[in-house]
């Protein structure tokens, strides 16, 4: 009787966790230099702390995983083409974001 009672506290706690577990991630998404721009997926690097691998949409375009090296102000595109945040304003407003875009 003990056991079936502790098996039913522990299912209503399952229960309570499951839509928690389940929720899925939605975009960060704002308006910059008339644009909408969201951030699809992001990984901050842990040995530089100012470098991101994010891929972002664009006006509803989705664009490539590309390094955002907000220390220098340039983004590395998978070709190994250097974009500095002068000429795309994407780079600009993802360092903005967290705190990294002096």
């Amino acid at each position: 009787m003990k056991n079936i009672f502790y098996l039913l506290i522990f299912l209503v706690f399952l229960l309570f966790l499951l839509p928690i577990s389940t929720a899925e991630a939605r975009y960060i998404c704002h308006n910059y230099e008339g644009h909408n721009i969201c951030i699809v997926k992001i990984k901050r690097s842990a040995k530089k702390y100012w470098e991101y691998k994010a891929s972002l949409s664009i006006d509803g375009v989705k664009q490539p995983v590309e390094t955002y090296n907000c220390r220098g102000k340039f983004k590395l595109q998978k070709d190994g083409k250097i974009i500095s945040f002068t000429e795309d304003f994407s780079g600009k407003m993802l360092c903005g974001l967290f705190g990294n875009g002096k």
